[in-house]
């Protein structure tokens, strides 16, 4: 019997191409009308300095489509299907379909597409150029037609370079925008978003839920944005602004390509520009804002409290816990807190109702939304009851002739310290029996203290008795008693 017809050496043949196939990387860095990847496999852009193929973020189970940096350090820089992870890369894969690039899933679902107009071209390729773009063109040649690219559909990241720009279309009215990821573990679209402000003000925005702005650039005014002075050290960068009939953008590149910078809209809201410092192996903030993060607004979301000086950031108000706990744990915190016990005021499940009651807070920047409503009052205990009776009431604050009240979720709370003359004292309803541990607390404090006088009065009344009978023996002042037994010296405690 031959050895090709040996059916063990079959057998050992198709594992090594197996396992050859699933390491695979196509250096020509191109996806081909009969190609397809899966698995491990990859493929780098010519010089070898972007890769794309299937990722896992941190420690997720779940896997996705990016481009990253080929460099120890795990830096995704584009993400396909953000929001619509697989779960088997091995029975997954990405392919040019019907004139479109296509992820298909484990179930032969697409899940993601370049969603163009089909085409029966036969000569569409997706090629990763070396900074960083991922582009289907109809053509093996740089000149041939472009149908897409990944610069136009940018992630959380911006790259400098050609063709990478941040802007708004003045005819199909869309933005190109940067959107943070929800977490450091999950990429789908967080709430923090950088955008060019739509009505012609060339400035940009940092946006939270793509409404509420928490940061500004200020004005181009030719050469930097008037609010962002650090431009001005343009040793590293290029920048330029383009305004015209058609669209409004910006774009940067690098005077030294050998460098690698990005700028990120961060997870916790703010924007950083990095480089990376080769002989530590690892990122560089060059430049972040806003660079207080807890002024930004809602940072630790709903029931959360900053404070500039505590590790972490922070942390959910007495009687709240994190809404998640997993987003929370990796410094996530747009999700805020949310109540432990539910208010008594209202609930008509509860059979044996007791009056909410209000925690104190102290030094505290009051609440930015939602916004108070206020009525003139002699005194505070007014203002509570004012509050006690309205079940939609959440919170108060008196300022020694006004009461300011608050519904709904707390939103952009602050800690300051205690001698800050900007704090304010914030009265946040709780269930009352939220207080039954610290009234507990209490109780046992007040306890020990009471036990504590008690000892402290015996040992004092002890130690008078002693410090007497010493006296006594040093002055020979002992009382004796005589019996049949014979005589012998005692005291008297009625002596004292």
């Amino acid at each position: 019997m031959g050895v090709n017809n040996n059916p063990w050496f079959k057998l050992c043949f198709l594992f090594v191409c197996f396992c050859f196939q699933s390491h695979i990387s196509f250096a020509a860095g191109k996806i081909c009308g009969n190609q397809s990847i899966s698995g491990k496999q990859t493929i780098s852009s010519e010089t070898g300095e972007f890769i794309l193929g299937f990722f896992t973020p941190g420690n997720s189970s779940k896997y996705y489509v990016g481009i990253w940096f080929n460099i120890p350090e795990q830096t995704i820089v584009w993400v396909a299907n953000r929001d619509k992870p697989v779960f088997d890369i091995y029975t997954s894969d990405i392919r040019i379909s019907n004139g479109n690039l296509v992820l298909f899933n484990e179930s032969g679902i697409m899940i993601w597409s370049t969603n163009l107009s089909s085409t029966n071209s036969s000569s569409l390729e997706a090629v990763l150029l070396d900074e960083g773009n991922l582009v289907l063109r109809d053509g093996p040649s740089s000149s041939d037609p472009l149908l897409w690219q990944s610069f136009d559909h940018p992630t959380h990241i911006w790259l400098p370079g050609p063709g990478a720009k941040l802007g708004f279309n003045k005819i199909t009215k869309k933005s190109t925008r940067l959107t943070s990821w929800k977490t450091n573990e999950d990429p789908a679209p967080g709430c923090f978003s950088l955008e060019l402000d739509p009505n012609s003000t060339s400035q940009f925005f940092i946006l939270r839920d793509m409404s509420n702005i928490l940061w500004t650039s200020g004005p181009w005014n030719g050469q930097i944005f008037s609010l962002v002075p650090e431009m001005r050290l343009n040793y590293i960068f290029n920048y330029s602004y383009i305004d015209n009939e058609n669209e409004s953008y910006f774009q940067y590149s690098l005077y030294n390509n050998s460098l690698k910078s990005l700028l990120i809209m961060d997870v916790g809201g703010q924007i950083q520009q990095r480089t990376w410092l080769q002989p530590a192996k690892q990122w560089n903030v060059f430049w972040a804002v806003p660079r207080m993060q807890c002024e930004m607004y809602a940072y630790c979301g709903a029931f959360g409290i900053c404070n500039k000086e505590s590790e972490p950031l922070c942390n959910c108000l007495e009687g709240f816990g994190p809404k998640s706990v997993d987003e929370w744990n990796s410094r996530a915190y747009s999700d805020g807190c949310q109540r432990k016990t539910s208010l008594h005021c209202g609930n008509s499940s509860l059979v044996n109702k007791k009056s909410d009651r209000f925690l104190e807070i102290r030094s505290i920047v009051l609440p930015a939304n939602p916004r108070p409503w206020a009525m003139a009052v002699g005194n505070a205990q007014e203002c509570e009851s004012t509050c006690l009776n309205d079940c939609s009431c959440t919170a108060y604050a008196y300022n020694g002739s006004h009461c300011s009240f608050w519904s709904g979720e707390l939103l952009n709370l602050r800690q300051l310290a205690k001698d800050d003359i900007d704090g304010k004292t914030l009265y946040v309803r709780l269930a009352a029996s939220e207080f039954s541990s610290s009234n507990s607390n209490k109780g046992m404090v007040t306890g020990v203290a009471v036990g504590s006088s008690v000892m402290l009065i015996l040992l004092g009344l002890l130690l008078s008795v002693i410090l007497r009978r010493t006296n006594m023996r040093k002055t020979g002042t002992f009382f004796t008693h005589t019996d049949k037994h014979g005589s012998f010296p005692y005291f008297d405690l009625s002596f004292f």
